[in-house]
This record gives structure tokens, C-alpha cells and sequence, in this order.
């Protein structure tokens, strides 16, 4: 637990752990216009998830990565997070080609799939429509995303994918926006923890180039680097 002067926000969060956040996380409907959502999406496809998505991974992770929400026809069909969508083809890539995950492919739950050393987890556990959530529904949703990080062991590293992502942990950490601003590559030491920023790897960033496999891996590889 994070220990100093400054009183975190996530320091809350732990008082009640992971396991108890993660057995209200299934069962929520905090978030009206999301719920309403979600019951659409399951009537138009009965066979999808269509609830909160929980994170994935390794449960003693020191890598966590974060990113934005589930995808419609991925994470919220699977329930597994960038698990049946174009942005989990790259993140699932890279992190086999790294060694933290035990295949290339992230297909569905029960595939095989076994990361090492990882965690990923959104910081919007609904799927949101036109994959935008709200400022209200990102602050309805942090309690979750805080009690994942309150447990993180002190030298940990978070990797934030998209600039959503980064504030979402920066507020977890009760730390100005202002202090650290959102860049590819960019590096932020939060408290006894380390943050890197990256492109998220959605379809529109990697078909544009604006965030290329070689940027991508490299900013993994090193935020991995720094892994105790």
C-alpha cells in the first residue's frame, strides 16, 4: 500500500480489496444510459456478455495495463477484455512476442490463454455507445479501477492506452491532471509507482499509422523493462 504525506485515493480503495470490488462489479447498473445499453445490445444478441468486464491476467501482475472501455462486438461479447476485436489483435501480439502471454491470440474465455507478469483491466467496465462514455459514467466507474490499483505492490508499473486511460489513473492516485499530461511514450512517476503512456491500439490508430507495431512495442517493452 502507498505510504507519505499525500492521502491517495486508491488508499481507499484497498480497504476493500480487490475481491470485494470484483463481486459488485458483476452485478452493476450504476450507470443508467450504459445499463439501458447493455440490455440492448443483449436482446439484439442473447449470446453476448453484455455486463461489466472484468480485468484479466495474472493476479500478481506488476505490469497492469489499462485501457478504455470493452468494445461492442469484442470485450462485451466475450467478456474478456480486447478479446474479439481489432485492438486486442496487436495488444495480444506484443505481449506474446514479450513473453507475458502464452499465446498470440486472444480468441475467448476458455482458448487457453494464460498471461505471466500481467494484468489488463479498462478503465470503463461497460461497453459504452460509439465506444464514448461520459465524464460522469468514467467517475462512476473509478471506484473499480481504484481498488484494482490500491493492491498494486509499490515499484509496479501501469500502462495507460489512450489519454482517458492515463487521467483515469492519475485520479486513482488522487494526482493533478495538470501534472502530468498524456503523450506516446511519455513516462510519469506516480507516487511509488510508474506510469507509461501509449496510443490506444484501436483500428483508427493503427490503420492511420498514427500509432505503428514498432511504436507499440516499444513503449511495452519499455514500461516491461522496468518491472521489478
Amino acid at each position: 500500500m502507498i505510504k507519505g504525506a499525500r492521502q491517495y485515493a486508491v488508499a481507499e480503495a484497498g480497504a476493500k480489496g480487490r475481491a470485494a470490488a470484483a463481486a459488485a462489479l458483476s452485478g452493476c447498473r450504476q450507470c443508467p444510459r450504459l445499463a439501458a445499453f447493455r440490455d440492448e445490445i443483449k436482446g439484439r444478441h442473447p449470446d453476448y456478455h453484455c455486463r461489466p468486464v472484468p480485468a484479466f491476467g495474472d493476479e500478481e501482475a506488476r505490469l497492469i495495463i489499462v485501457g478504455l472501455a470493452p468494445g461492442l462486438h469484442g470485450a462485451n461479447a466475450t467478456g474478456r477484455p480486447f478479446t474479439g476485436d481489432y485492438a486486442g489483435i496487436l495488444l495480444y501480439e506484443t505481449l506474446h512476442r514479450l513473453g507475458l502471454a502464452s499465446k498470440a491470440q486472444s480468441v475467448a474465455i476458455g482458448d487457453g490463454l494464460v498471461l505471466a507478469g500481467c494484468r489488463i483491466t479498462n478503465a470503463v467496465k461497460c461497453v459504452p455507445p460509439a465506444n464514448r462514455p461520459t465524464a460522469d459514467e468514467i467517475r462512476t466507474c473509478a471506484p473499480y479501477l481504484n481498488a484494482e490499483l490500491a493492491e498494486l505492490p509499490d515499484g509496479s508499473v501501469i500502462m495507460a492506452l489512450g489519454r482517458i486511460a492515463h487521467e483515469a489513473v492519475l485520479r486513482a492516485f488522487a494526482v493533478p491532471l495538470a501534472r502530468h499530461k498524456f503523450a506516446h511514450g511519455a513516462r510519469h512517476v506516480i507516487g511509488r509507482q510508474v506510469l507509461w503512456d501509449s496510443y490506444h491500439c484501436s483500428r483508427y490508430n493503427t490503420q492511420t499509422k498514427r500509432l505503428t507495431e514498432e511504436m507499440f512495442v516499444a513503449v511495452v517493452r519499455a514500461a516491461l523493462r522496468e518491472v521489478p
